[in-house]
Order: structure tokens, then C-alpha cells, then sequence
């Protein structure tokens, strides 16, 4: 029997830690994780390639946590070119409604209009990262560079 055609969006910037596997664009499965990153990715994806057959790759590149979206990077990069499946990315904003994401200390990333900067808060608002319902590829970018944006701290 053949696998399920699926694609498969990645969010690593906090914990816990996304994954969304869906079919033909509608959230089929979720999978969330609190442990390291490294750890775990291939792991989760050792399942998924097992049970689906991956047809695209999405992820948050940032801003937030620089080793998490490193790892992320590095992990999908290899397995979009190891096993030829297109990669596409989507800064962290679009999955957080547009809330503040913690940097450093009470420095947060915030994005006013297509620009990210960072802003003294003096509570650091939680960011709580969503998977959406549907995936609109619409919505992604072929540039797959992660947005680390590590500027001077203040």
C-alpha cells in the first residue's frame, strides 16, 4: 500500500517544540516535544519517513532561540537535499499572531511592519507558537536562511 503524500512544518523556537504533517494542506497530525532538538528531530522524522512520504518542508527560521534554529536549519537542509525535498520557510511572526519572541534578558524581537528589531520589555511577554489549520504555501519563501538576528545587546 502506498504511503500518504504529506508535508511536514517545523517550529523549534521554543519548547515545546511542532511538528505539523498534513495532507493536502489541512493539519493531519501533530507531534510535540519537549526535549532538545538535537535529540529528538531524528527521531520524529525517522517515524515520519517510515509511515508518509514527505513532499515539502517548512519551518519557522526565527528570530528566537539562535541554537534551535541552527539545528533546525542544519536538520532540514540535510534532508531536503539527502532525499531531494523542497525546503520553505516562514519568519516565527506568522506563527504567534505577531507577539513579541524572547532574545535576551528582557530584550524581546518584535516585527513592525517587514521589519524585526528588538525592544526592552519590562515583563518579557510567553510566546506561544500555533501550527495553523492549513497550510498556505502562499505564505512561505524559497529563502531558507535562518533570521537570527543577533544585534548588539543592550
Amino acid at each position: 500500500m502506498p504511503k500518504k503524500k504529506v508535508d511536514v512544518l517545523l517550529i523549534t523556537l521554543t519548547s515545546p517544540i511542532l511538528v505539523g504533517v498534513y495532507e493536502d494542506q489541512k493539519l493531519l497530525e501533530t507531534i510535540e516535544s519537549t526535549e532538545k532538538s538535537s535529540d529528538v528531530l531524528p527521531l520524529i522524522f525517522q517515524e515520519l519517513l517510515k509511515k508518509y512520504e514527505i513532499q515539502k518542508l517548512f519551518y519557522a527560521n526565527g528570530p528566537g532561540s539562535f541554537m534551535a534554529i541552527k539545528v533546525a536549519y542544519i536538520f532540514l537542509k540535510s534532508l531536503s537535499v539527502l532525499k531531494q525535498i523542497p525546503l520553505y520557510a516562514r519568519d516565527a511572526f506568522y506563527f504567534n499572531e505577531n507577539q513579541p519572541i524572547k532574545a535576551i534578558g528582557k530584550l524581546c524581537f518584535v516585527k513592525i511592519a517587514s521589519e524585526i528589531e528588538t525592544q526592552k520589555f519590562q515583563t518579557v511577554p510567553e510566546s506561544k507558537f500555533r501550527l495553523p489549520d492549513e497550510l498556505d504555501y502562499n505564505e512561505f519563501s524559497t529563502n531558507t536562511t535562518p533570521l537570527y538576528k543577533i544585534g548588539a545587546v543592550g
